[in-house]
């Protein structure tokens, strides 16, 4: 009994941190949790909404704490002897994962290199529209990466690429830095240039500040929906 308590007690422990170990521990896939009613084992090793462990007990047991909560029985960790199940609001859980994902991606797309094709000779319109596209790059955090392609006898004159290519620099000199020169690349020319330090902390600056606005506002919307769920519940029983 003690081995196996000591085996459970670790399981236990490892899952203290919810959400991230029960993401591991399930592979990520949230539909595929099991909850509530639908936990049917014999029995399951229970923590409570503050981390607290409640120790062994049978799922209706475990599910009658929760509901007591109004909160939802989880089971975060369905492999362990007994399983472990874990009392939270699983729909904020939800929440709280898909947000946690929407900011993986968007992390990952800052830095990323957006390419910007021109040619040796354009018009101040579709000059201004490159530039006003590359400014929006550069501010989201990204690279721009202007690239001139020559046609014909347009490779005869070079100087004609560098100069548009440093004429774009010129115009966002301010925002960014220049991290290739120009320079051949093929029968292309190049030049990559990257956002400044101070663009970027400023980006994300404004981006987790957006993020928490969302969060804010979802808290708020689960907490009139959790006090609506308790007033139907006050007014059932007083009928």
């Amino acid at each position: 009994m003690g081995e196996h308590f000591l085996d459970a007690e670790g399981v236990a422990s490892s899952i203290l941190a919810v959400p991230t170990s029960l993401i591991s521990e399930i592979g990520g896939a949230i539909s595929q949790v099991r909850t509530n009613h639908r936990i049917r084992c014999p029995e399951v090793r229970l923590i409570d909404d503050q981390g607290n462990q409640l120790g062994i007990m049978t799922p209706q047991e475990a599910l009658r704490i929760a509901r007591e909560k109004e909160l939802d029985l989880v089971e975060v960790s369905p492999h362990a002897r007994p399983p472990v199940c874990k009392i939270m609001d699983f729909g904020r859980f939800q929440y709280e994962q898909k947000k946690r994902n929407k900011e993986a991606r968007v992390k990952q797309s800052i830095g990323t290199v957006k390419e910007l094709k021109v040619r040796p000779k354009i018009d101040d319109h579709d000059f201004a529209t490159r530039l006003k596209r590359a400014r929006t790059f550069l501010m989201k955090g990204h690279k721009v990466k202007f690239t001139v392609r020559f046609r014909g006898r347009e490779r005869a004159h070079p100087e004609l690429a560098q100069n548009l290519l440093i004429d774009f620099f010129e115009e966002l000199q301010d925002i960014c830095d220049v991290q290739s020169a120009p320079d051949w690349e093929g029968r292309q020319m190049t030049m990559l240039l990257a956002p400044k330090n101070a663009i970027l902390e400023t980006y994300r600056k404004e981006l987790a500040e957006r993020v928490e606005a969302k969060r804010v506002a979802k808290d708020t919307e689960l907490k009139a929906k959790q006090q609506a769920r308790g007033q139907t519940s006050t007014d059932k029983e007083n009928e």
